[in-house]
């Protein structure tokens, strides 16, 4: 028999957050990657590549909308959505209502 105090345990997120925290870190990624390389084989020898648009602009605008994109993920919350819609906020309520009757 199960008690009435027995907990749960779930997941912190759905499956659905778990796949686009893992876009979200897959994006930042790419934008690391962009922003490598530029550099010289010959210390003495400036080279011009580390200045150009890729590394200046895209990468770190790729790694801000990674970083958007998994903020999204953990703020995403469809299940928490769906239980507040029954009008019970929290769990005792349930109890309290039985009590009255």
């Amino acid at each position: 028999m199960k008690s009435n105090n027995e907990i749960k345990s779930e997941f912190l997120f759905e499956k659905v957050n778990y796949k686009i925290l893992l876009i979200g870190i897959a994006v930042i990624a790419i934008g690391f990657i962009l922003m490598s390389g530029g550099g010289s084989n010959d210390p003495k020898v400036f080279s011009e590549d580390i200045f150009n648009f890729r590394r200046i602009r895209l990468a770190p605008t790729v790694v801000l909308i990674g970083f958007g994109i998994t903020i999204y993920a953990i703020l995403k919350n469809p299940a928490k959505a769906e239980k507040t819609t029954t009008g019970e906020t929290f769990p005792e309520d349930a109890s309290i209502k039985n009590f009255k009757q």
